[in-house]
Formats: C-alpha cells, structure tokens, sequence
C-alpha cells in the first residue's frame, strides 16, 4: 500500500516521528483502472486494481452518481456500510474482493477507491509575515483586534491538548472550542458514527502518543505567551477559535475524510444548532497537515477532493502542507489534493526567515517542488515552516524530537514548547492568516481569499526564478513567494 505521513522535516522531526507523521493530501494515485480492475465497469483506483486479486476482505470508497445509487450498490453486493458522505454520494463499505467487483458493476456507480494508510506528517515567522503588526495594529469587520476573533479553525490532525497553556485565554478560557474524534481509523471499525464529539478537557494528542496536532494548533491560534526565558511568541491567528479533530498518530484515508465531511456537514455551527456563534464561531478554513510520501498524481476522483470542492463552495477555505520531499523540479514531489485548481484550496511550502523575521530569506530545502514543466503541480505560496516554536508536551513523540525544548509561564509549563520544522509548520501559518482574512471581510468567498494571499506575497529571490503560470507569478519551489498578511488584507477589503 501507498503509505501517507505528516508533512513534518524527517531530519527535524525524527524518523520515529514518521510512524506518527501527521496528513497532508489524499489518495496520490492517478484514477483509472489496472490490470487487477478489468471486468469492472466503474472506474477503479490503482491502488486498489493492485489489490483486488490478493484480498480476502478490505475497506472501499464506493462513489455514486448520488447516494442513492452508491447505497444501492452496497446492499445489492453483500457489502457492510462502516459510514458515508452524504453531500458527495459515496458509501464506504467493508467486503470481499468478490464483493468489491460486484459493487462496481452496479448501475450509478462511477468510482472505487481503497482505503490507504496514512500517518500524522515563533515570534519572528509572524514577524515575517506581518501577520504580528496586523493583529496589533488592526481591526476586523467586528471591531475587533484583527487577530481571526470570530472564526473557528478545524484542524485535522494527531488531536490537542486543550488544557496546553498556549492554548487557554488569560482568564482560562480554551481556545478549542470543539473536541472531536475520528473512529474510522483502521479496518477493525464497525459502527457508522465515524465521528464523535468528546469531553473538552480530553487530551486527544496524548491517547494518540502523538504530538504533531498539539504544534499545529498552538502555530495556527497560540495566545500572546511569555516564555520562561523572556521570549514572546503567539499564533499566526491569536484569536481565533479551535475546532479540533483527532485523526489518531497512525491511520487510514477514510479517517481524515470523515473528518473532511464532519466540517461540510457542521460547519455553520461547529458546537451544535444551539451554541451561539460568539461562543463557537463557524468554520471557514480546515488545516491539514498529512500527505504521501513523494507526492504523487492529482486524482478529481477521490473523496478527498469531492469534499474539499464541496466545502469550497459552501464557503470553506482548505489547507494543505506541500510536503516534505524536496526536489529539483524534475518530478512532481506536491501533495496531491493540494494541486487542486479550484479557488480556496492552497498548497503550502515552507518558508525559513532564518530566525530574523527576514522577508527575503529562504525555501527551505525540505520543502517539495513541483514538476518545473507543469505549473498545476506547484505550491500556491510560501509561509514560516523552519525552526518554529509552538506548543508541545515533552512526553509525547513528536514533541520529544524537537531542536529546542522551552518552558511556558507557569511554574509547572517545564518543556511544554518545541522547535520543529516541516510543510506541516507552514499550512497552519496560512490556516490562521485566512481567519484573520474572514474576520477583515466576512463575506469573501474561498476564490477571493486564495487571490488575495497569492496576489499579494513578497517575491523573495531565493530559489527557482518566478514565471507567468496559470494567471499569476509563481515558481515551482514557492509558488507566488512569501505570503504578507498587511498586503492581504488590503487587497481582501478593495
């Protein structure tokens, strides 16, 4: 099987740290059926073509021409429904190969996809950006500090320590507004509530032995904090609401899409029809750290990519980390969702500022590059991914790979902030710059807001030369540079 991983630097983060690794992309196989999916009518993934002659029973993605179609096919080939994703028809099922061909000759069934593997992959980046200035110095639409107060960020990841002091306003208040976790994890699930919301003070990153969830957070919302040696650090969106979705430290694609289709079907009110929105704003950008190793195929036939498009168009901005396998322009080393040309869903590399806040420093070398002659393989733009400080706990995995143990404010707060570096450090920069985006102009659509960032970033020189590709300027290795919060914010209000 294709393994995914979190967008993490393996030569930061550690290689234990690949079991653990966090998402970043959806299935990175091109659709179309193999050797192994002839007879079938449906189109048939790759991965799963390979598949079928060898198993006895597995997981599979059975996409419909609606819902309809995709449950009758179920039902009518002896196949277990495990869940579904009501919004883009498809029913995900466990059976027998036998079962598997059969539910792809059933009339409305357009795709089958397998159930891949797939693995969790500082104060000056947000003086880089100017992301910092702006939550000072500026106000949303609301009045409000411009700091992403009023929007909640649902970040798909290993899960959170919501009790983490970077994590809890001055008065106590925890930024996760929403706890959840995804169940549909591995082939031994049998219920149909992938899905379920759990007690907020739970530590999901810890019953992960994860860690990645945890950093990802605090880079994307981490409150203003003074460090036990002086040093002030805080989130790309120091405001903004956390809606967090335990994916789990090792773990299969159908479990990050139904994370993926939780967000499409609550976004609008996250804690429940009767939660106000001042106390649970809606979601409107989903971070998303995972991906496969050495990217891969873009594939318009997978969930991943139905759910992101539909989120889209109900007003959801999606974020991916590029990935981590650097290159030099001869292949396409991208995480594949994040190739998606539709507006609102942006790929991220990784930007290192060389512990300056400079603006013209460097892409990092970990960062993935595109294919130099296929401009839809490139990253969209670049944010702080090296060497970033955020919340950890020193126990945990991912945590205890990290450069530079630091201590937050508390007397007990001993080793609870790491240094780590990787695509999975960069996204959440971006994730948090969107709500302060939605908070600037509510009504933006995800198009407006992806404009905006690309449209505006700092052309830093290091790296590949810019080109005009696809309606901007862009390069393989960063895309359109440096993104610049003042300058998107700007443009997001003309």
């Amino acid at each position: 099987m294709t393994s995914l991983r979190p967008a993490c630097s393996p030569r930061r983060l550690g290689v234990a740290a690949a079991a653990i690794a966090v998402v970043a992309g959806g299935l990175a196989l091109a659709p179309g059926a193999q050797a192994d999916g002839d007879g079938i009518a449906a189109d048939v993934q790759p991965l799963l073509a390979r598949q079928l002659s060898s198993l006895t029973s597995a997981t599979v993605l059975v996409h419909g021409t609606d819902l309809a179609a995709a449950r009758d096919a179920v039902r009518s080939s002896g196949l277990t429904t495990v869940t579904s994703f009501d919004a883009i028809g498809v029913v995900v099922a466990r059976g027998t190969a036998q079962q598997i061909r059969a539910a792809g000759n059933e009339p409305g069934v357009t795709y089958l996809e397998g159930n891949a593997p797939i693995a969790p992959t500082d104060a000056t980046s947000n003086l880089a950006t100017g992301g910092a200035s702006v939550a000072a110095g500026d106000t949303g639409a609301d009045g409000q500090a411009l700091d992403g107060s009023g929007v909640s960020v649902a970040v798909i990841d290993s899960g959170v320590d919501p009790n983490h002091p970077y994590l809890r306003d001055a008065d106590g208040t925890r930024a996760v507004v929403a706890n959840l976790k995804s169940l549909c994890l591995d082939e031994s699930t049998t219920g149909t509530d992938c899905v379920v919301e759990v007690p907020g003070v739970v530590d999901t990153d810890t019953l992960s032995v994860g860690g990645h969830g945890t950093h990802v957070n605090g880079i994307v919302a981490g409150r203003p904090t003074t460090l036990a040696d002086g040093a002030k650090v805080q989130g790309a969106a120091p405001g903004a609401s956390l809606v967090s979705i335990s994916t789990g430290a090792v773990l299969l694609i159908v479990g990050a899409d139904s994370a993926l289709n939780w967000v499409l079907e609550n976004h609008e009110a996250p804690c429940g029809a009767g939660v106000p929105a001042s106390t649970c704003p809606p979601i409107k950008v989903t971070n998303n750290s995972y991906g496969p190793t050495g990217g891969g195929v873009f594939d318009p036939q997978s969930a991943t990519v139905k759910l992101q498009r539909a989120l889209a168009a109900e007003g959801v901005v999606t974020v991916w980390a590029a990935g981590n396998d650097g290159g030099d322009g001869s292949a396409s080393l991208t995480n594949p969702p994040g190739q998606d040309p539709t507006g609102g869903i942006l790929s991220v590399a990784s930007y290192f500022d060389q512990a300056t806040g400079t603006r013209d420093g460097a892409v990092s070398e970990f960062s993935s590059r595109g294919l130099a002659a296929d401009s839809t393989t490139w990253p969209d733009v670049s944010a702080p991914g090296e060497d970033i400080e955020s919340s950890c706990r020193p126990y945990l995995p991912i945590c205890a790979t990290g450069l530079k143990p630091n201590s937050g404010p508390g007397p007990l707060d001993l080793g609870t902030f790491n240094t780590i570096s990787g695509t999975s450090m960069a996204a959440p920069h971006v994730a948090g710059i969107v709500a302060q985006l939605f908070q600037a102009d509510p009504s933006a659509t995800p198009a407006e807001v992806e404009a905006a960032i690309t449209g505006t970033a700092h052309r830093y020189t290091d790296g590949a030369a810019y080109t005009q590709a696809g309606g901007r300027t862009t390069s393989f290795d960063k895309g359109t540079g440096l993104v610049d919060v003042p300058a998107a914010v700007a443009a997001i209000r003309q």
